[in-house]
């Protein structure tokens, strides 16, 4: 039973929402909120306090993308956590291919690496009791009703999984959103590789599907993201079934992290034409995504960037 339990990004969007679904069940006791700002946090807090009203609510200050910022938050964790779910991420902020002070991309650092060192902290500090959850996206494994590719890797070699994350196999222009579906591509593949390192923790990647009223693409350029938030969307994607509420975005996470019949390592998302409805196992619509091998080259990969 998940009675604590961790939110990364969860002062707005899908964390806001996945936050307010949780306190309404009675086996909820206590949920971080692992934030980077902290106004924005609280108000959130708040907010949640008043809709639910229940007060089970406890701020983190957490910043995904530093992980001075993420060791220093698990250090102030004074308890272990029952389920993690890794909601933080989104398109990279302004400058995506911008490179942090560990090498890695933003969009790297703020979707992946962050997330990387905050599990690698709670299992070190046997603080993450039953289940991790990692926010991915149709995208990783392609939407072709979309015009959106599916990662393209030559090799999958742990070398060229760096230059993913480094942002250096892209060329000049490339597509935001084929650098985010790449990004979340190795992200999934890492959790499949920690199922395997850590069977007695549930790792699981799930799609919220294509959401309205998220965040998550603030930060593209102006053209798309008005396409994308004001008239894709909320009018034609939803007449196609390509996109969903907010709620029943969320509602994908609380329900995943309970439901006993989503396998260790999968990856789970919409049906291959679709980006709403009912959840299914991604590999069979993308094999190279239990391909063993990719998924630790992946995982060698992403810690390189880690220092000690």
């Amino acid at each position: 039973m998940n009675k604590i339990i961790m939110i990364t990004g969860a002062n707005a969007g899908i964390g806001k929402e996945t936050a307010r679904q949780l306190a309404l069940k009675k086996e909820t006791e206590k949920i971080y909120m692992a934030c980077r700002n902290a106004e924005k946090a609280n108000v959130a807090k708040k907010e949640l306090e008043q809709a639910t009203g229940r007060n089970i609510f406890e701020v983190l200050i957490m910043d995904v993308s530093t992980i001075d910022s993420v060791r220093k938050a698990v250090q102030q964790l004074n308890e272990p956590i029952d389920a993690l779910i890794m909601n933080a991420g989104g398109t990279g902020g302004k400058n995506p291919s911008e490179l942090t002070k560990e090498g890695v991309t933003a969009i790297t650092a703020s979707n992946l690496l962050g997330h990387v060192v905050l599990v690698d902290e709670l299992l070190a500090s046997d603080k993450l009791q039953n289940i991790a959850l990692f926010a991915s996206s149709e995208v990783a494994r392609g939407v072709k009703r979309m015009g959106m590719k599916r990662p393209n890797l030559k090799t999958s070699s742990v070398e060229e999984f760096v230059t993913v994350f480094d942002g250096s196999w892209f060329g000049k222009g490339s597509d935001p959103m084929e650098v985010y579906g790449t990004v979340k591509y190795g992200g999934t593949l890492w959790m499949s590789s920690m199922a395997r390192k850590y069977p007695h923790i549930k790792f699981i990647s799930v799609s919220p599907g294509s959401t309205r009223g998220t965040e998550g693409f603030d930060d593209l350029p102006l053209l798309q993201r008005v396409m994308f938030k004001y008239v894709g969307m909320p009018i034609v994607m939803p007449l196609m079934g390509l996109s969903h509420s907010l709620e029943k975005g969320a509602k994908r996470f609380v329900d995943s992290i309970s439901n006993p019949s989503l396998k260790n390592g999968s990856f789970y998302a919409s049906k291959e034409s679709v980006l709403t409805g009912p959840l299914v196992d991604q590999s069979p619509i993308f094999t190279d995504l239990k391909n063993e091998i990719y998924q630790d080259n992946a995982d060698e990969a992403i810690h390189q960037f880690i220092r000690a």
